[in-house]
């Protein structure tokens, strides 16, 4: 790809001679270079590779944050069969996110070279750090409880994929607050009352004061961020994309309980 080399070598040459031509393809040079790797990173094999590396990833932190507290409870064991069961994944794929929970898990598990490794595949994709932190804030939380240990490994994963404490309490306390929407069979409406109205503020991860044109963006970003093509797009796996769905629909319960007690007032 010589695009940005001949470009501003030309301009190079007409606005400062030979010199001017010399800078000019050392800039062009690294235009070229920029351009192409963002082009490569956008590939069709570049996604199926994140998306590999992006499953991988998933269940090897999930095992390592399993095992934070020096054990894995009959709980825990239980609630992956259960994301097993949601992601809808095949014999094979079961098999091959059971390896990869039990590696992780392991006493020698390289937890810095696994993320190493994912931001150097997916690091053209920064959404996908994010989508992968909230991924895991929701596993560390299906229990409804977080330890010591296991926030304190949440707390070096966050910041090996470049999250500040700030941030990822942030996102704990937002997912916190979605999973009171989370829809149950039989679960029946629940009351409106200010603690689940405050509940539903905090799962959009905005304040009661917002206004209702930021109120609509707020929301609008976050179902964004979780809309199925946008996630497809970044590379995240299809069985991921699932879950995602879910928390899709949390969101807008929240939203909708928010519009709801405002259009009353």
């Amino acid at each position: 790809m010589i695009y940005g080399k001949l470009v501003a070598g030309l301009l190079g040459l007409l606005i400062a001679g030979p010199l001017g031509l010399l800078i000019g393809l050392a800039l062009g040079h690294l235009f070229d270079r920029g351009l192409l790797q963002t082009l490569r990173a956008g590939s069709p094999e570049a996604v199926a590779r994140a998306r590999e590396v992006f499953f991988e990833t998933t269940f090897l932190l999930q095992g390592h944050l399993a095992k934070a507290d020096g054990r894995i409870s009959e709980e825990e064991v239980a609630h992956t069969e259960e994301v097993f069961r949601h992601m809808g994944l095949d014999a094979a794929r079961r098999q091959r996110a059971i390896e990869l929970f039990r590696r992780g898990a392991a006493a020698d598990f390289d937890l810095v070279g696994t993320v190493t490794t994912f931001r150097e595949v997916c690091g053209k994709r920064p959404a996908l750090r994010e989508t992968l932190l909230l991924f895991l804030v929701s596993l560390a939380l299906a229990d409804r409880q977080l330890d010591p240990a296991e926030h304190r490994t949440l707390r070096q994963i966050a910041g090996l994929l470049g999250f500040s404490d700030a941030q990822l309490e942030q996102l704990l306390r937002m997912a916190r607050a979605q999973e009171q929407f989370h829809s149950r069979p039989g679960g029946g409406a629940q009351a409106d009352t200010p603690d689940r109205l405050q509940a539903a503020y905090e799962a959009l991860g905005v304040k009661p004061e917002i206004s209702d044109a930021e109120l609509k963006r707020a929301y609008r970003k976050l179902m964004s961020e979780h809309h199925p093509d946008k996630l497809a797009s970044r590379g995240v796996p299809e069985e991921v994309i699932r879950l995602s769905t879910e928390r899709s629909q949390e969101i807008t319960a929240a939203y909708e309980l928010i519009r709801k007690h405002r259009d009353r007032k």
